[in-house]
């Protein structure tokens, strides 16, 4: 009885594994070093979903976090394949209220290749003020009522994150001063260690 008792449990312990649902975003820059010494400069950030349910992106909303005043403008592209999109628009402070994407099944039987899981939903323009420094950390911040659905085909079975797992990957962009201003830091580290001695 004991042991029948410990396999139900074990199996048990199964059950919520087997079933869960794993769904992610990641931004993925297009340069992890940018340089401000000659004016203001712009990166691309792109996000990628991706998931283990269904096979094509379909539709959510999210936002990004950064809360950095080097960044002066943020604008969001949606990927060709989202038809139905709304653009919360920039924040201010390296923030981006939330935007919403998704394609519409009437206009695509099968949705487009360019949906398949690891393919982009959209892109931020982000733009940096002329001779910042530092780190910036992106982060994104999950959308209501969900961050992302995908859809199977041609079962037209639908998943959402909110009923699964998430997992939102940021990223970390390094801004570097003009080659003058890094030599004057580096001989400022210099002569600080040196008077240390």
């Amino acid at each position: 009885m004991i042991r029948t008792a410990t396999i139900a449990i074990s199996l048990a312990g199964f059950a919520p594994a087997a079933l869960s649902q794993n769904f992610s975003l990641t931004l993925v820059p297009s340069a992890q070093t940018i340089d401000t010494s000659g004016g203001a400069a712009t990166v691309t950030v792109t996000v990628i979903g991706d998931a283990d349910l269904g096979d094509y992106l379909w539709n959510g909303s999210f936002g990004i976090e950064s809360n950095n005043a080097s960044v002066i403008d943020m604008q969001w592209e949606p990927a060709d394949w989202s038809q139905f999109n709304d653009d919360g628009g920039h924040a201010g402070n390296g923030n981006y209220n939330q935007v919403i994407f998704g394609q519409l099944l009437a206009n695509f039987f099968p949705p487009p290749d360019s949906s398949f899981f690891g393919n982009p939903i959209g892109a931020f323009q982000v733009t940096f003020a002329e001779g910042s420094i530092g780190s910036v950390d992106m982060s994104l911040v999950e959308g209501m009522p969900y961050t992302l659905s995908t859809i199977a085909w041609p079962s037209l079975d639908e998943y959402e994150s909110s009923d699964g797992n998430l997992t939102l990957n940021g990223t970390t962009l390094t801004l570097v001063p003009s080659p003058g201003a890094a030599s004057l830091l580096a001989f400022a580290g210099v002569v600080v260690a040196r008077r240390r001695r």
